[in-house]
């Protein structure tokens, strides 16, 4: 089965720090709300390249879900990409984030890495013991820092000992 990468914004692409010279400063206006994102254009190859070496689908995590194609992508150079719907909700019982049960619903047994900045124990326990969860691995990023070179290398790092990269 072809692998999923999930990418979130806000935290992963976006980071809630001061960003360095690599980011850009965008004024996204999404339902009338302005938002300022920082967005670094290496974040798309690094992002392509990995789906690629995978034999990948990049596919939107996010509480923006479809103004991702239209704020984001067009600044990274990605191609427009699946979306899966989070709408904002509660944790959950088991100490899952909101976007968890839709992320599982999502994947239907397809391993996937997950990139995101609200990645826990809960999380992780969700996911295992989900029926229709197969193999995946959390990218927990620091929100403040934002993705690095470091987690794309080992998404690939996994994504080729589970036997999907097509090599370097």
């Amino acid at each position: 089965m072809k692998p999923l990468v999930l990418v979130d914004i806000d935290g992963v692409l976006n980071p809630f720090g001061r960003p360095s010279a690599d980011f850009r400063r965008y004024r996204c206006v999404l339902d009338g709300e302005i938002y300022m994102v920082h967005l670094n254009p290496r974040h798309g190859t690094w992002l392509l390249e990995l789906a690629v070496r995978a034999g990948a689908e990049l596919v939107w995590a996010t509480t923006w879900e479809h103004h991702a194609n239209d704020w984001i992508s067009p600044r990274l150079g990605l191609p427009r990409l699946p979306v899966i719907r989070v709408p904002h909700q509660e944790a959950g019982a088991a100490g899952e984030m909101f976007k968890t049960p839709h992320v599982a619903a999502y994947v239907k047994g397809r391993p996937f890495v997950w990139f995101d900045d609200l990645l826990f124990a809960g999380d992780e326990r969700f996911l295992r013991d989900h029926p229709e969860v197969g193999d995946f691995l959390l990218v927990q990023v620091a929100p403040d820092r934002g993705l690095t070179r470091r987690h794309v290398d080992l998404a690939a790092e996994w994504l080729t000992l589970s036997g999907f990269s097509q090599g370097p």
